[in-house]
């Protein structure tokens, strides 16, 4: 959702779509009348239904309307405290600001008015269901409040295990995205269910806030699962910054504002060890680090290395590596690093920022979908076509065959609690 506002018992102007969440009582009468004329109020349904038990934590307030908008919903619980909650977009439902408490009856009332300017207005009352002992799904927000991030910068969520494909759309529907000036985007799901990312079809403007919500605390998830948590932050979008690396001349171009600014020697992976080709974020950085291969293929060795930067799962790293500075430039020695000078090196962590982009071309292999933040390595038609639920209108992609497979597909190597460089 790309806006949001706060709502008690007050006017809203958007329509009201249908929003499935069980039970819900309709309007079958007028609401008021005239000893001339008779007119009719709206239509109107509300969920959950009336006494209506068991209702999840996550449970928002539904509404349909036939003839009229909704211009009024007020939420309060059983002790007559005021329940926050936030209209959709489209309408369909007001969503509680935190998930409401287990066991607890709340009262929703709602008013939708006509054309002709008569109301009709529903109540109902439902109660949640006890805390539930269902195994949880566990997620992971990697968007931290109170940053400023690159222009570069999705907004990840993973998940393990892994989302079903067809409890997607309902996950979906509890990832909540807000930018300001608006710049509206969507999410876009790995084939295996694994992570979800949200970007625009054009990289963040400098000083863009984001505020983002996974409100998926309670949320039933499929048959025999349900969200752990409910996770917010909100950031800054700070200066455009990207690195170019090309393996054809071993050299990496520093740009801001798209202007080179700097072009740092580089020595990539050599042939048994290649670095990856593709569109990348910086993820993660690290004044001191350890690298730790024992056990991985073409491994075997325990490193500590200054000033690095993460661009893969997989342990793709821009780093100080002073024992390669003969290569830089023109060998490729490392074991799929991005090999620089210490006074580079840490020259770049002085500039660069989490969420700036990393472009890698000319070797060996290709990025897979997963391996890091890849949402910026597919065209944004490909990237939309990943949504579970429609894309809204003028973000929609172009009508052309089908997607690419490397639009979702491929999995997500799980992020790793131990750090290994390449």
């Amino acid at each position: 959702m790309t806006s949001r506002r706060r709502l008690t018992l007050l006017a809203v102007t958007i329509a009201a779509a249908p929003l499935a969440l069980g039970g819900c009582t309709v309007d079958r009468e007028p609401a008021t009348g005239s000893a001339k004329k008779h007119v009719a109020g709206p239509e109107l349904a509300v969920t959950p239904g009336d006494k209506a038990r068991d209702v999840p934590v996550s449970a928002e307030v539904g509404t349909v309307v036939k003839g009229g908008r909704v211009t009024g919903v007020r939420l309060t619980d059983d002790k007559g405290k005021q329940v926050n909650a936030e209209p959709r977009e489209d309408g369909s439902g007001w969503v509680p600001s935190a998930p409401l408490q287990p066991r607890r009856t709340y009262t929703a009332e709602v008013t939708a008015t006509g054309d002709s300017g008569v109301t009709t207005t529903r109540t109902t009352t439902f109660t949640t269901m006890a805390k539930s002992t269902k195994p949880q799904i566990t997620s992971t927000l990697y968007f931290v409040g109170n940053r400023t991030y690159g222009t570069a910068m999705p907004v990840t969520v993973a998940f393990d295990p892994a989302i079903p494909k067809e409890a997607r759309a309902d996950v979906q529907r509890r990832l909540f995205v807000k930018t300001n000036p608006p710049q509206p985007g969507t999410w876009s799901w790995l084939a295996d269910g694994s992570q979800v990312y949200y970007r625009a079809p054009d990289f963040w403007k400098p000083g863009t806030t984001i505020s983002v919500r996974a409100g998926l605390e309670g949320l039933p998830i499929g048959k025999d699962r349900i969200g752990d948590a409910e996770r917010t932050a909100t950031s800054k979008i700070g200066r455009q910054l990207s690195l170019e690396i090309d393996n054809a001349t071993k050299q990496m171009t520093v740009l801001r504002d798209g202007k080179q600014i700097r072009r740092i020697p580089v020595s990539l992976g050599k042939p048994s060890t290649p670095s990856s080709s593709g569109k990348m974020v910086i993820m993660e950085k690290h004044e001191r680090v350890t690298f730790d291969t024992r056990g991985e293929p073409n491994g075997g060795y325990v490193v500590d290395v200054d000033d690095a930067q993460r661009y893969t799962w997989g342990g793709e790293f821009i780093h100080s590596a002073p024992w390669s500075e003969g290569d830089q430039g023109s060998t490729n020695v490392s074991h799929g690093c991005a090999n620089v000078s210490a006074a580079a090196a840490n020259w770049l962590m002085g500039v660069t920022q989490v969420g700036d982009l990393i472009t890698v071309k000319g070797t060996e292999v290709e990025l897979q979908p997963g391996n890091g933040w890849t949402a910026w390595n597919v065209s944004w038609d490909e990237f939309a076509r990943g949504s579970a639920l429609p894309v809204p209108p003028g973000l929609k992609p172009a009508p052309v065959g089908p997607a690419h497979p490397g639009a979702v597909a491929g999995g997500s190597p799980a992020p790793a609690p131990s750090v290994s460089g390449r």
